[in-house]
């Protein structure tokens, strides 16, 4: 977006800069070789017109609040196709992460074979253009490029959301002791933490040393989630409490006892309640808060055969989920899933008699799809994925495929 300003102070101009840097950087996201072929392929030859969606229109203007999934499936039959919605347009997206609200694309067809293009939009001037009066007042420069899905969907996932194996989780630090012995902890509270324990269970120390974490996540006991089929447990799911910064590491101070021996007493951490999603108690757990990501997502199917089943609802708060909900589904790095997968989601065929047949055999009609979910986190055996598009509910047990 380009900004034209009035008179600014120095400060805000400052600031909207440091605003554009850091969102330039976040939107920098990588593409992929395969993604690049794809996509150099197709601005060769275009795409198929029986690969257009059946009312894709002649001209499109993007909007705020697009997302390339949706532009996507305006122009083509399948979404998670998005490599070659950008090589139809390759020589003006040079980047298909940075598209724009205010850019006009329109469906060349001459050709006997589709091709996006682009054009200014009447009028002239640069796309998304705003023209700022001389008030106290800024505009942001911040990038406004659209982004692959809704972010407001998936954030809270991503820093949220915590998948542990059960050896992990027990030698998590946890929350010892409160002041003034209270039973609940919020914003603001000061909390008191131990990282180290017997040596029988093991565990680190908290530490205040440089390059120690200082910012922690605390999560309640986690939650085992199981394969449905084998019952296997794949991973322990923990609920997000809140966030603290560490201000004291663990220490130990030299006492005297009532003979007058010196003896060694144990000091825990302490800690500062930053955020509090839930009230907090002793016994609940801290994770160092991880390194945030740039991310991308891709949206495409996976190069091999991939399927599995889905093992929880996020939050299990309802029994069907909709669309926009987050579930985690039984497959994970291990098995070759990755970020940005798409993949199908199948509804199990009902069991029936056939009532035609006089012997009365059973039979199971064919499972049918039931919508598509993207992959957006996954771990060593596990994956959070969000639910694109669904006809009915989808259940605990629901299986996915390929999207091909």
């Amino acid at each position: 977006m380009q900004t034209i300003f009035g008179r600014f102070s120095q400060i805000s101009i400052a600031a909207a800069l440091l605003a554009t840097s850091a969102s330039l950087q976040a939107q920098n996201f990588p593409i992929t070789t395969g993604q690049r072929a794809t996509a150099s392929q197709v601005a060769q030859t275009g795409v198929p017109l029986a690969d257009l969606a059946p009312n894709a229109p002649d001209e499109y203007t993007i909007k705020r609040g697009d997302t390339l999934w949706a532009i996507s499936g305006v122009f083509l039959k399948t979404p998670w196709r998005w490599p070659e919605l950008w090589g139809m347009n390759l020589e003006d997206i040079r980047n298909p992460h940075r598209i724009y609200p205010g850019q006009q694309l329109y469906l060349d067809k001459s050709s006997g074979r589709a091709i996006l293009r682009t054009r200014q939009q009447a009028g002239g001037g640069a796309p998304g253009t705003v023209r700022v009066s001389p008030r106290t007042r800024y505009e942001s420069l911040a990038d406004a490029a659209i982004p692959t899905l809704s972010p407001q969907a998936i954030e809270p996932f991503l820093s949220e959301a915590l998948i542990v194996d059960d050896a992990a989780f027990a030698l998590a630090p946890r929350i010892v002791a409160a002041q003034e012995g209270r039973v609940l902890l919020s914003r603001g509270d000061r909390a008191y933490a131990r990282g180290a324990y017997s040596s029988k269970e093991g565990g680190k120390p908290l530490s205040d040393a440089s390059g120690e974490p200082v910012s922690y996540r605390v999560f309640r006991n986690a939650t085992p989630l199981k394969d449905p089929t084998t019952g296997e447990i794949l991973g322990y799911e923990a609920v997000f409490l809140g966030k603290a910064d560490l201000v004291r590491g663990e220490s130990t101070v030299t006492v005297k006892d009532k003979d007058g021996k010196d003896s060694t007493e144990l000091v825990p951490a302490t800690l500062d309640i930053l955020i509090a999603k839930e009230e907090m108690r002793v016994g609940d757990r801290l994770a160092p808060e991880p390194p945030r990501e740039l991310l991308s997502y891709v949206p495409r199917a996976p190069a091999t055969q991939i399927e599995g089943q889905i093992v929880s609802i996020y939050g299990s708060a309802v029994l069907y989920a909709a669309g926009n909900q987050v579930v985690v589904v039984n497959r994970g790095a291990r098995d070759g899933l990755e970020r940005g997968h798409v993949m199908a989601i199948q509804r199990s065929g009902e069991r029936l008699t056939d009532r035609t047949d006089s012997a009365r055999t059973q039979m199971r009609l064919p499972n049918e799809r039931n919508g598509l979910m993207m992959v957006f986190r996954t771990f060593e055996k596990l994956s959070y994925a969000l639910i694109l598009e669904v006809t009915e509910g989808v259940k605990v047990g629901d299986r996915f495929v390929n999207p091909n």
